[in-house]
């Protein structure tokens, strides 16, 4: 399981396709059309957009599995993110110079059957039970600091399921990694 590892001109490219998707989002302009010609790029792979304002949860929507190129999901995720996030009302154009974007190109997911197997701070957890399913991403057990047995409780908790789901034998537990990064200094 390893992530994709994406040179400071991608990563800068990938923050741009976001943030002017965002920009024609707000000010009600068609989503931007990009001509990206590189490999990697345009290699199928699933990614999350968060968007942060003032140090603070804005919206946060991804796409577990790769079905566009990855810069069509940057796009799409951003998109989404800036406008269909429950949680939030859409982004308006007056908090574009107070919000930053960060990515996070997540890598294919390992199953797992043992949480002493999570990384706190390297791996993301995804689960499912029935209809039921959470995600966490891999920085945020550390933006929180939580251990492994925190980590896992409040991905079940994500899924509307009780905090000890992970314990059910119906329940599927996988891993993934991430390559992440944002507008934020240090990011």
């Amino acid at each position: 399981m390893s992530s994709m590892q994406l040179s400071e001109k991608q990563k800068e490219l990938l923050l741009d396709i976001a943030r002017k998707t965002i920009e024609n989002l707000t000010n009600g302009k068609p989503l931007p059309d990009f001509n990206i010609d590189d490999s990697l790029l345009n290699a199928k792979c699933g990614a999350f957009v968060t968007i942060h304002s003032r140090g603070n949860l804005r919206g946060c929507i991804g796409n577990i599995i790769g079905h566009s190129s990855l810069w069509e999901t940057v796009r799409k995720m951003a998109f989404e993110a800036a406008s269909n996030d429950p949680r939030f009302p859409p982004v308006t154009a007056d908090e574009l110079e107070k919000i930053d974007i960060e990515i996070s190109v997540i890598s294919p997911f390992k199953k797992i059957d043992n949480i002493e197997q999570i990384q706190v701070g390297q791996h993301g957890i995804f689960l499912k039970q029935g209809y039921n399913q959470g995600l966490l991403l891999p920085q945020v057990a550390t933006e929180y600091d939580w251990g492994r047995k925190e980590f896992i409780e409040h991905t079940c908790m994500k899924a509307g399921l009780n905090k000890d789901c992970y314990r059910n034998e119906k329940c599927e537990i996988y891993i993934f990694s991430a390559t992440v990064f944002g507008e934020k200094p240090g990011d």
